[in-house]
């Protein structure tokens, strides 16, 4: 047993019977593994080898170095003498010129003797001779002081050469003075290059006694190796401790037979299992009294997976497979598993998974819409067939609306029913039924649990509900009843009952949880439609009443609109058409990012601000300044009030798109806070996307100047407003919505607004629109010139009655003789004022188009103020005639200056003139002949 659990281990460090033999360089590899104790025994072996060799061989270089320095110390002792007291040495040195002799035989005694250098220099430190000429005549470095006593002295220092063993002899003369001295050296490189002579031979003899300890190592790692087939001594104590101890402690029965057909081996549980008798390890497993089928099965030679075969009263599943496979001697190893409880295990964890699974598609199918009676739908479909075979689902009225659930619980309208074809059987849907107090669907309302009726044919307070009804229901074969409330957030919104038909089987106690479990995921999902569905129609109604129902009537342009909510709600795009005074009309277009309540509400206070904004008579670029300023003072308010209460409706994400017409002259002023610009249609079919000058978003603009972009279109061309929800979702980018409109505006030169709108919308809007879109066309009219008059006015009060006069002619001649007093009154006050507080040019323009419009011009920017003069003055009556007699009069600035105006109706009656108001007024001027 041992060696059998020892071989699967055992076949990762060497080759098995059967495998191919590993090579030289892989069984190298498996010895140094430091995971086996071959290898550490090995690696050890290895280590001491290698620091005993490199010590000896430290120690050799060392000796070797340091009788190479005695040597070479001999040498230079022994040549600086012989030199020294070589004949002519001391001659030369006394000669009138020492280095012309000494020099040359310095040199012939260095290359003879092979020394680093031979110098001779006076008893002063002057060199006579030195291999280096250049040094030659100069001063010795050092000092040599002990020679100069009569010393020879020897030393290792730096020399001029590099460092050296050097020699220094005194040369005397007969009465014993120094006459020169003689230096004599071997460089250290001369040293070590005696010692390299020898190293050679050194680590030739480190190497071989290396590789004969490294081969005896691997010899003895072998041998250790096979022994423990490879394990570490932690995996051998491992193994050879809790092998038995694991075998009797498996769930599972292990059993090893030889080849011999005789038992080895049985844990506990495979005794337990089979029933055998004590001792039977070692016997023939053919005498163990063993079935059969079973007996044979323990020693056959084929290989078995997971086959069920019966011991006694026990299903085992049998694994069987040769121990001879995996490098073993002959024989098998059985496994043996008890799998009677495992099929009653099996059978309740599939009906385990089919109820998990069951309840996972319900979170993912359930609630996929918004929608109250589409989410009911949805709950009767998960649960058929998969666990009832009828499903119904009843609401309360109010959830269906919307509202909060309450009033009679009893009562509640059939909302899905799935699972039954015949009408006549269930309470159809859209029905209101009304619970008897007996029936388990009143219970269930009232106690807020699962009610189970196992037979609906005993359940007689069930057939007081509609016994008629409870007929036909048994007769379709239906047996059995669950109803559970659907409830969320405590609050009771309706009721769902699953049911089964007799050959199904009848609902259990058990089924109680799962149908709570889908109720209770189906109330959330219905509860979301609820509130969403109450929220959208508070959307629905606000935004309502903040767009535009009707647009103004006004002369300048021809206008269609469409609006189209998100599938998510309504959203805060919005739209607008302004009437201003002087023939002229303003177009608005804007977008509040979101949707529901919040975004509606923010898209009125925008529209709002705009109305006011325009009632001002602002450009373009002025009113979008004003209402960056407006929408940035709202999100600080809103910051300081989610500090406060932690609820603030900021505005973020708010564009808008402004732009003035004038039927007058055709022009048009566009200014724009990160909106996209509209497109135009000449009357020729030409196509264009007004490169409007971009700033940032509504409250982003940090007091940036705001640019316009001003044009002058013919009559009939068509001005194109939308937002970004037309040309862009999440499917479709900003360049390929704007080139699709482009393809559907260039073939639309001749169609009216309406029929644009209508083409725009089919061709560009997107399938499944994720933001709110708003379109709005317009096409250009101009006023008819016939119906302009215009005329300039002198810096002289004389001259306002001859105006006068030429204006009340021009009415004549439009038909306008009933407001003729009115108009000549406004006239003379709105002349006057200019001519005495303003400047010139000074211009008088009448406008004819459904009103009668008077306008004066002056090249100054001060405004009149209406205000009630007293008795006692002189003036100050003028503005508030005007104001009178007008039904709207205001004024607006130009680059230039700024217009009065004044606005009075044609078919208003005329007011009759007082002598304090009216002759007296216009009596101050004589009127010649105009």
């Amino acid at each position: 047993m041992t060696q059998s659990l020892g071989r699967p281990a055992a076949r990762q460090g060497g080759a098995v019977s059967g495998d191919p033999q590993p090579s030289w360089g892989q069984s190298l590899r498996s010895l140094v593994s430091v995971h086996s104790v071959a290898g550490q025994v090995f690696l050890l072996q290895l280590t001491l080898t290698v620091l005993l060799v490199v010590a000896a061989g430290t120690a050799l270089v060392l000796q070797a170095r340091d009788s190479a320095m005695r040597e070479a110390s001999q040498r230079s002792v022994a040549t600086a003498e012989s030199f020294a007291h070589s004949p002519g040495t001391l001659a030369a040195m006394k000669s009138a010129d020492p280095g012309a002799v000494l020099q040359p035989s310095s040199e012939a005694t260095r290359k003879a003797t092979g020394v680093g250098y031979v110098v001779t220099f006076s008893p002063e430190g002057i060199r006579w001779s030195h291999p280096d000429p250049r040094l030659i005549g100069k001063r010795v470095v050092g000092s040599f002081e002990p020679a100069l006593a009569g010393h020879t002295v020897t030393s290792t220092f730096n020399t001029s050469i590099g460092p050296a063993v050097n020699t220094t002899v005194p040369v005397t003369d007969t009465d014993g003075s120094v006459v020169g001295l003689v230096s004599v050296g071997i460089t250290v490189e001369n040293v070590n290059a005696g010692v390299s002579d020898r190293l050679p031979l050194l680590v030739g003899s480190a190497v071989g006694a290396l590789l004969v300890v490294t081969a005896g190592s691997v010899l003895v790692s072998k041998r250790v190796r096979r022994q423990t087939h490879g394990l570490d001594p932690a995996q051998l104590s491992r193994m050879y401790e809790h092998h038995d101890a694991v075998l009797h402690a498996v769930k599972e029965g292990v059993l090893i037979t030889s080849g011999d057909g005789r038992l080895l081996l049985a844990n506990d549980e495979a005794k337990r299992l089979l029933g055998l008798p004590p001792g039977a390890e070692g016997q023939a497993v053919a005498e163990l009294g063993l079935p059969p089928h079973m007996a044979e099965l323990l020693v056959t030679e084929r290989v078995v997976t997971d086959e069920v075969h019966r011991a006694g009263d026990r299903l085992l599943a049998v694994n069987v497979r040769s121990t001879a496979m995996y490098g073993g001697p002959a024989g098998n190893a059985v496994t043996l598993r008890d799998s009677t409880e495992l099929r009653a295990l099996a059978g309740r964890a599939q009906a385990a998974r089919e109820r998990l699974q069951l309840l996972y598609d319900a979170g993912v199918r359930i609630g996929t819409t918004l929608d109250v009676v589409r989410t009911a739908e949805e709950l009767s479909q998960v649960a058929v067939p998969r666990f009832a075979d009828v499903a119904s689902v009843e609401l309360l009225d109010g959830v269906m609306r919307g509202g909060e659930p309450g009033g009679d619980i009893a009562e509640m309208r059939r909302t899905a029913v799935t699972g039954i074809s015949r009408k006549d059987v269930f309470y159809p849907v859209g029905e209101l039924i009304r619970f008897v107090p007996s029936t388990p669907m009143a219970k269930s309302m009232s106690t807020g649990h699962a009610v189970l009726e196992e037979d609906l044919g005993a359940a007689r307070a069930w057939r007081m509900q509609d016994p008629e009804r409870a007929r036909r229901i048994l007769e379709h074969g239906i047996r059995s009843l669950i109803s559970v409330p659907l409830k969320a957030r405590g609050v009771v919104l309706g009721l769902a009952n699953f049911w089964r038909v007799e050959g199904t089987g009848s609902f259990e106690a058990e089924d109680l949880s799962t149908a709570e479990e889908l109720a209770a995921r189906a109330a959330v999902a219905i509860d979301n439609a609820r509130r969403f569905t109450r929220e959208h129609a508070m959307a629905v109604t606000l935004q309502r009443s903040l767009l535009p129902g009707e647009l103004p009537e006004q002369s300048a342009l021809e206008v269609a609109h469409r609006y189209l909510p998100a599938e998510a709600g309504v959203g805060g795009d919005w739209f607008d058409l302004i009437p201003l005074p002087g023939a002229r009309v303003a177009l608005v277009v804007g977008d509040v990012v979101g949707h529901g309540v919040r975004a509606a509400a923010t898209m009125g206070q925008l529209r709002t601000a705009v109305h006011n904004f325009s009632s001002l008579d602002l450009t373009p670029d002025e009113l979008l300044s004003h209402l960056d300023d407006q929408v940035a003072r709202i999100d600080a308010d809103a910051a300081r009030d989610d500090d406060s209460e932690g609820d603030g409706a900021r505005i973020v994400g708010a564009t808008c798109l402004y732009a003035i017409y004038d039927a007058v002259t055709g022009h048009v002023t566009v200014a724009s806070s990160g909106h996209p610009g509209p497109a135009v249609v000449l009357p020729d079919g030409t196509v264009t996307l007004l490169d409007v000058p971009v700033s940032p978003p509504l409250g982003l603009g940090d007091s940036m100047p705001i640019e316009t972009l001003e044009l002058v279109l013919p009559e009939g061309s068509q001005l194109v407003l939308y937002t970004d929800g037309l040309i862009e979702d999440r499917h479709r980018d900003f360049d390929t919505g704007v080139e699709m409109l482009r393809a559907v505006l260039s073939h639309g030169a001749d169609r009216t607004p309406q029929e644009t709108c209508t083409q725009v919308l089919d061709a560009v809007m997107p399938e499944r629109p994720d933001d709110d879109v708003a379109l709005m066309v317009a096409r250009t009219r101009l006023l008819d010139p016939g119906r302009v008059a215009e005329r300039d006015v002198p810096s002289d009060p004389a001259a306002v009655a001859p105006v006068r006069s030429g204006c009340l002619r021009q009415l004549e001649s439009w038909g306008l003789d009933e407001i003729g007093f009115s108009a000549e009154l406004v006239l003379s006050e709105l002349i006057t004022n200019a001519i005495r507080h303003g400047t010139q040019p000074v211009k008088v323009r009448l406008l004819y188009d459904r009103n009668l419009i008077c306008e004066v011009s002056d090249g100054s920017s001060t405004a009149p103020h209406l205000r009630r003069a007293a008795t006692t003055d002189e003036g100050g009556r003028g503005l508030f005639l005007v104001a009178h007699y007008a039904e709207r009069w205001g004024t607006r600035y130009s680059p230039r200056g700024k217009v009065i105006w004044a606005e009075l109706s044609p078919h208003a009656a005329e007011p009759e003139p007082t002598a304090d108001l009216g002759d007296d007024f216009l009596d101050q001027w004589v009127e010649p002949d105009f």
